[in-house]
Protein backbone atom coordinates (compact mmCIF):
# COMPACT_ATOMS: atom_id res chain seq x y z
CA UNK A 1 0.00 0.00 0.00
CA UNK A 2 1.34 3.56 -0.67
CA UNK A 3 2.12 5.74 2.08
CA UNK A 4 -0.59 7.93 3.09
CA UNK A 5 1.70 10.93 3.53
CA UNK A 6 3.10 12.35 0.63
CA UNK A 7 7.01 12.12 0.39
CA UNK A 8 9.21 14.98 -1.32
CA UNK A 9 10.52 13.65 -4.85
CA UNK A 10 13.62 15.55 -5.91
CA UNK A 11 14.79 14.48 -9.52
CA UNK A 12 18.83 13.92 -9.60
CA UNK A 13 20.03 16.30 -12.57
CA UNK A 14 17.09 17.09 -13.91
CA UNK A 15 18.34 20.39 -15.65
CA UNK A 16 21.35 18.22 -16.73
CA UNK A 17 18.96 15.72 -17.99
CA UNK A 18 16.49 17.80 -20.31
CA UNK A 19 19.88 19.68 -21.52
CA UNK A 20 21.26 16.08 -22.75
CA UNK A 21 17.92 14.76 -23.65
CA UNK A 22 16.19 18.17 -25.48
CA UNK A 23 12.86 17.16 -25.64
CA UNK A 24 10.62 18.44 -28.20
CA UNK A 25 6.69 19.42 -28.28
CA UNK A 26 6.66 16.75 -31.57
CA UNK A 27 8.83 14.00 -30.08
CA UNK A 28 7.54 11.07 -28.76
CA UNK A 29 9.94 9.86 -25.58
CA UNK A 30 10.67 6.66 -22.72
CA UNK A 31 11.15 7.38 -18.91
CA UNK A 32 12.10 3.72 -18.59
CA UNK A 33 12.51 4.52 -14.41
CA UNK A 34 9.75 6.51 -13.46
CA UNK A 35 9.71 6.41 -9.81
CA UNK A 36 8.43 9.52 -8.49
CA UNK A 37 7.57 11.46 -12.01
CA UNK A 38 9.99 13.87 -11.70
CA UNK A 39 11.46 13.97 -15.02
CA UNK A 40 8.26 12.92 -16.10
CA UNK A 41 6.58 16.04 -15.29
CA UNK A 42 9.51 18.16 -17.12
CA UNK A 43 9.23 16.29 -20.34
CA UNK A 44 5.52 16.34 -20.79
CA UNK A 45 6.08 20.64 -19.28
CA UNK A 46 7.60 20.76 -23.28
CA UNK A 47 4.32 19.17 -24.55
CA UNK A 48 6.25 15.84 -25.71
CA UNK A 49 4.22 12.57 -25.66
CA UNK A 50 5.53 9.86 -22.98
CA UNK A 51 5.52 6.51 -22.24
CA UNK A 52 7.04 5.42 -18.81
CA UNK A 53 7.87 2.24 -17.47
CA UNK A 54 8.16 1.42 -13.93
CA UNK A 55 7.79 -2.17 -12.40
CA UNK A 56 6.53 -0.28 -8.45
CA UNK A 57 2.73 -0.38 -8.63
CA UNK A 58 3.08 2.40 -6.11
CA UNK A 59 4.75 4.34 -8.99
CA UNK A 60 2.30 3.46 -11.95
CA UNK A 61 -0.39 4.61 -9.11
CA UNK A 62 1.46 7.89 -8.49
CA UNK A 63 1.61 8.29 -12.57
CA UNK A 64 -1.86 8.45 -12.77
CA UNK A 65 -2.52 11.88 -11.50
CA UNK A 66 0.00 12.89 -14.01
CA UNK A 67 -1.72 11.64 -16.41
CA UNK A 68 -4.54 12.82 -15.77
CA UNK A 69 -3.28 16.60 -15.83
CA UNK A 70 -1.85 15.08 -19.32
CA UNK A 71 -4.45 13.99 -21.25
CA UNK A 72 -3.57 11.26 -24.10
CA UNK A 73 0.30 12.53 -23.40
CA UNK A 74 1.72 10.09 -20.39
CA UNK A 75 1.02 6.55 -20.94
CA UNK A 76 2.16 4.60 -17.94
CA UNK A 77 3.57 0.89 -17.60
CA UNK A 78 3.92 -1.40 -15.55
CA UNK A 79 6.83 -3.60 -16.02
CA UNK A 80 10.64 -3.63 -16.45
CA UNK A 81 12.61 -1.33 -18.00
CA UNK A 82 14.66 -4.20 -19.56
CA UNK A 83 12.04 -5.28 -21.28
CA UNK A 84 11.05 -2.06 -22.87
CA UNK A 85 10.98 -3.37 -26.59
CA UNK A 86 7.96 -5.88 -25.47
CA UNK A 87 6.48 -3.30 -23.56
CA UNK A 88 6.23 -0.64 -26.10
CA UNK A 89 5.99 -2.75 -28.86
CA UNK A 90 2.29 -4.08 -27.27
CA UNK A 91 1.19 -0.46 -27.97
CA UNK A 92 2.36 0.24 -31.31
CA UNK A 93 5.69 2.10 -30.32
CA UNK A 94 8.49 1.16 -32.01
CA UNK A 95 10.36 4.23 -32.73
CA UNK A 96 11.60 7.04 -29.87
CA UNK A 97 13.28 10.04 -29.65
CA UNK A 98 14.50 9.40 -26.61
CA UNK A 99 14.89 8.01 -23.34
CA UNK A 100 16.27 8.42 -20.23
CA UNK A 101 16.77 5.96 -17.54
CA UNK A 102 17.52 6.71 -13.08
CA UNK A 103 19.05 3.55 -12.37
CA UNK A 104 19.03 2.57 -8.71
CA UNK A 105 16.00 3.29 -6.14
CA UNK A 106 13.66 6.20 -5.99
CA UNK A 107 13.45 7.96 -2.95
CA UNK A 108 10.01 6.86 -2.24
CA UNK A 109 11.42 3.44 -2.12
CA UNK A 110 13.82 3.96 0.24
CA UNK A 111 11.80 6.61 2.83
CA UNK A 112 9.04 3.63 2.64
CA UNK A 113 10.30 1.70 6.08
CA UNK A 114 7.46 -1.43 4.55
CA UNK A 115 9.52 -1.66 1.75
CA UNK A 116 12.84 -3.30 3.32
CA UNK A 117 14.98 -0.87 1.40
CA UNK A 118 16.71 0.95 4.02
CA UNK A 119 17.96 -0.12 7.66
CA UNK A 120 17.66 3.03 8.85
CA UNK A 121 14.30 2.33 10.08
CA UNK A 122 13.49 -1.27 10.83
CA UNK A 123 10.95 -3.34 8.33
CA UNK A 124 10.59 -6.44 6.84
CA UNK A 125 13.46 -7.16 4.20
CA UNK A 126 11.96 -7.36 1.35
CA UNK A 127 13.75 -4.70 -1.36
CA UNK A 128 11.87 -6.24 -4.09
CA UNK A 129 10.53 -3.23 -6.52
CA UNK A 130 7.54 -4.83 -8.10
CA UNK A 131 5.39 -7.20 -5.99
CA UNK A 132 7.13 -10.50 -7.10
CA UNK A 133 9.60 -12.80 -6.82
CA UNK A 134 11.79 -13.66 -3.90
CA UNK A 135 12.95 -11.50 -1.36
CA UNK A 136 15.82 -10.23 0.15
CA UNK A 137 15.00 -12.52 3.41
CA UNK A 138 14.70 -15.13 1.23
CA UNK A 139 17.64 -14.85 0.29
CA UNK A 140 19.71 -14.21 3.04
CA UNK A 141 17.83 -17.62 4.32
CA UNK A 142 18.28 -19.90 1.63
CA UNK A 143 21.60 -18.94 -0.25
CA UNK A 144 24.91 -21.13 0.72
CA UNK A 145 27.96 -19.90 2.45
CA UNK A 146 29.69 -19.61 -0.45
CA UNK A 147 27.16 -18.25 -3.03
CA UNK A 148 26.16 -15.01 -0.59
CA UNK A 149 29.89 -13.96 0.19
CA UNK A 150 30.39 -14.25 -3.79
CA UNK A 151 27.21 -11.60 -3.93
CA UNK A 152 28.37 -9.67 -1.78
CA UNK A 153 31.49 -9.23 -2.89
CA UNK A 154 30.70 -9.28 -6.36
CA UNK A 155 27.44 -6.72 -6.68
CA UNK A 156 28.34 -5.19 -3.22
CA UNK A 157 31.81 -4.61 -3.72
CA UNK A 158 32.41 -5.80 0.37
CA UNK A 159 35.85 -6.52 0.51
CA UNK A 160 34.55 -8.85 4.42
CA UNK A 161 31.91 -10.24 2.59
CA UNK A 162 33.09 -14.09 3.67
CA UNK A 163 32.98 -12.49 7.49
CA UNK A 164 29.82 -11.37 7.09
CA UNK A 165 28.41 -14.49 5.03
CA UNK A 166 29.56 -16.30 7.95
CA UNK A 167 27.95 -14.37 10.72
CA UNK A 168 24.66 -14.28 8.46
CA UNK A 169 24.18 -18.36 8.06
CA UNK A 170 25.52 -18.97 11.69
CA UNK A 171 22.57 -16.09 12.72
CA UNK A 172 20.03 -17.66 11.06
CA UNK A 173 21.07 -20.63 12.85
CA UNK A 174 19.99 -19.67 15.59
CA UNK A 175 16.26 -17.77 14.18
CA UNK A 176 15.29 -16.70 10.85
CA UNK A 177 16.32 -12.63 9.77
CA UNK A 178 13.25 -11.52 8.83
CA UNK A 179 13.78 -7.55 9.10
CA UNK A 180 16.43 -4.82 8.03
CA UNK A 181 17.33 -3.78 11.16
CA UNK A 182 18.30 -7.44 11.88
CA UNK A 183 20.03 -7.84 9.28
CA UNK A 184 21.92 -4.51 9.70
CA UNK A 185 23.15 -5.77 13.39
CA UNK A 186 24.58 -9.48 12.06
CA UNK A 187 26.72 -7.13 10.00
CA UNK A 188 27.87 -4.32 12.26
CA UNK A 189 28.97 -7.02 14.62
CA UNK A 190 31.84 -8.58 12.43
CA UNK A 191 31.97 -5.19 10.07
CA UNK A 192 34.30 -2.45 12.03
CA UNK A 193 32.92 0.84 10.93
CA UNK A 194 34.87 2.94 7.67
CA UNK A 195 36.53 6.17 8.55
CA UNK A 196 34.13 7.98 5.61
CA UNK A 197 31.41 7.19 8.29
CA UNK A 198 29.45 5.05 5.70
CA UNK A 199 27.24 2.40 7.64
CA UNK A 200 29.01 -1.00 7.81
CA UNK A 201 25.65 -2.66 6.25
CA UNK A 202 25.22 -0.05 3.04
CA UNK A 203 27.37 -2.44 0.36
CA UNK A 204 25.85 -6.17 1.90
CA UNK A 205 22.48 -4.21 1.45
CA UNK A 206 23.30 -3.12 -2.14
CA UNK A 207 24.66 -6.24 -3.22
CA UNK A 208 20.78 -7.73 -2.51
CA UNK A 209 19.07 -5.41 -3.80
CA UNK A 210 20.75 -5.66 -6.94
CA UNK A 211 20.30 -9.39 -6.72
CA UNK A 212 16.67 -9.54 -5.71
CA UNK A 213 15.73 -6.86 -8.59
CA UNK A 214 17.95 -8.38 -11.48
CA UNK A 215 19.28 -4.94 -11.29
CA UNK A 216 22.60 -4.98 -13.95
CA UNK A 217 20.45 -7.51 -16.02
CA UNK A 218 17.66 -5.09 -16.44
CA UNK A 219 20.24 -2.68 -17.28
CA UNK A 220 22.22 -4.44 -19.77
CA UNK A 221 18.84 -5.47 -21.78
CA UNK A 222 17.39 -2.20 -21.29
CA UNK A 223 20.81 -0.46 -23.15
CA UNK A 224 20.55 -2.50 -26.39
CA UNK A 225 16.73 -2.60 -26.51
CA UNK A 226 16.97 1.76 -26.18
CA UNK A 227 19.77 1.88 -28.57
CA UNK A 228 17.44 -0.17 -31.06
CA UNK A 229 14.14 2.24 -30.61
CA UNK A 230 16.38 5.18 -31.32
CA UNK A 231 15.53 7.08 -34.14
CA UNK A 232 17.85 9.16 -36.09
CA UNK A 233 18.96 11.95 -33.78
CA UNK A 234 17.81 10.32 -31.00
CA UNK A 235 19.28 10.11 -27.08
CA UNK A 236 19.93 8.45 -24.56
CA UNK A 237 20.26 9.67 -21.39
CA UNK A 238 21.60 7.30 -18.20
CA UNK A 239 22.03 8.77 -14.96
CA UNK A 240 23.38 5.65 -12.29
CA UNK A 241 24.55 6.30 -8.95
CA UNK A 242 27.18 3.43 -8.31
CA UNK A 243 30.53 2.07 -10.08
CA UNK A 244 28.75 -1.31 -11.02
CA UNK A 245 26.09 0.31 -13.10
CA UNK A 246 28.30 3.33 -14.41
CA UNK A 247 30.73 0.83 -15.74
CA UNK A 248 27.98 -1.23 -17.85
CA UNK A 249 26.71 2.48 -19.11
CA UNK A 250 29.70 3.65 -20.03
CA UNK A 251 31.39 0.78 -21.71
CA UNK A 252 27.88 0.36 -23.88
CA UNK A 253 28.15 3.64 -25.15
CA UNK A 254 32.03 3.78 -25.88
CA UNK A 255 31.71 0.70 -27.89
CA UNK A 256 28.64 1.72 -29.37
CA UNK A 257 29.95 5.04 -30.86
CA UNK A 258 32.80 3.49 -32.09
CA UNK A 259 35.52 5.01 -29.19
CA UNK A 260 36.93 1.48 -28.74
CA UNK A 261 40.84 0.95 -29.53
CA UNK A 262 41.21 -0.87 -32.68
CA UNK A 263 43.24 -4.04 -32.32
CA UNK A 264 47.21 -4.28 -31.93
CA UNK A 265 49.02 -3.58 -35.80
CA UNK A 266 50.06 -7.73 -34.89
CA UNK A 267 46.18 -8.92 -34.54
CA UNK A 268 45.15 -9.99 -38.03
CA UNK A 269 41.99 -8.53 -37.13
CA UNK A 270 43.39 -4.98 -37.73
CA UNK A 271 42.73 -6.54 -41.39
CA UNK A 272 39.12 -6.42 -41.54
CA UNK A 273 37.40 -3.25 -41.90
CA UNK A 274 35.18 -1.87 -38.47
CA UNK A 275 31.72 -1.19 -38.43
CA UNK A 276 30.31 1.95 -38.88
CA UNK A 277 29.75 3.42 -35.04
CA UNK A 278 25.39 4.40 -35.48
CA UNK A 279 25.89 6.79 -32.33
CA UNK A 280 28.42 9.94 -31.31
CA UNK A 281 28.73 9.87 -27.81
CA UNK A 282 27.86 13.19 -26.47
CA UNK A 283 29.23 13.03 -22.99
CA UNK A 284 33.42 11.76 -23.41
CA UNK A 285 33.08 12.69 -19.80
CA UNK A 286 29.90 11.72 -17.30
CA UNK A 287 28.91 15.18 -16.14
CA UNK A 288 28.20 15.13 -12.21
CA UNK A 289 25.75 17.29 -10.08
CA UNK A 290 26.97 20.47 -8.79
CA UNK A 291 27.79 21.50 -5.51
CA UNK A 292 24.52 23.42 -5.21
CA UNK A 293 22.20 20.50 -6.07
CA UNK A 294 24.54 17.61 -3.64
CA UNK A 295 24.09 20.50 -0.83
CA UNK A 296 20.04 20.56 -0.87
CA UNK A 297 19.97 16.65 -2.44
CA UNK A 298 22.73 15.01 -0.81
CA UNK A 299 21.48 11.38 -2.73
CA UNK A 300 22.45 13.48 -5.54
CA UNK A 301 26.46 13.40 -4.79
CA UNK A 302 27.27 9.79 -6.30
CA UNK A 303 25.40 10.42 -9.79
CA UNK A 304 26.79 10.30 -13.13
CA UNK A 305 24.80 11.14 -16.26
CA UNK A 306 26.35 9.48 -19.80
CA UNK A 307 24.37 10.71 -23.13
CA UNK A 308 24.74 9.04 -26.46
CA UNK A 309 23.05 10.57 -29.54
CA UNK A 310 22.30 8.21 -32.90
CA UNK A 311 23.82 9.54 -36.01
CA UNK A 312 21.00 11.23 -38.38
CA UNK A 313 22.50 8.66 -41.04
CA UNK A 314 22.14 5.49 -38.92
CA UNK A 315 18.86 3.71 -39.15
CA UNK A 316 17.36 2.18 -36.07
CA UNK A 317 16.83 -1.57 -35.85
CA UNK A 318 13.91 -2.68 -34.28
Amino acid sequence: MMQAAPLQHVPVMLAEVLAQLEPEASGTYLDGTFGGGGYAAAILACGATLYAIDRDPDAILRGAALATRNPGKLHMIEGGFGEMLALLAARGVTRLDGVVLDLGMSSFQIDDATRGFSFRNDGPLDMRMGRDGPTAADLVATLGEAELADTLYQLGEERLSRRIARAVVIARAQGPITTTRQLAEVIRAVVPKDKSGIDPATRSFQALRIRVNDELGQIERALVQAAALLAPLGRLVVVSFHSLEDRLVKRFMTEASGRTPGPSRYDPRGLLAREEAAFRLLTPRALRPGDAECAINPRARSAKLRCMQRLETAEARP
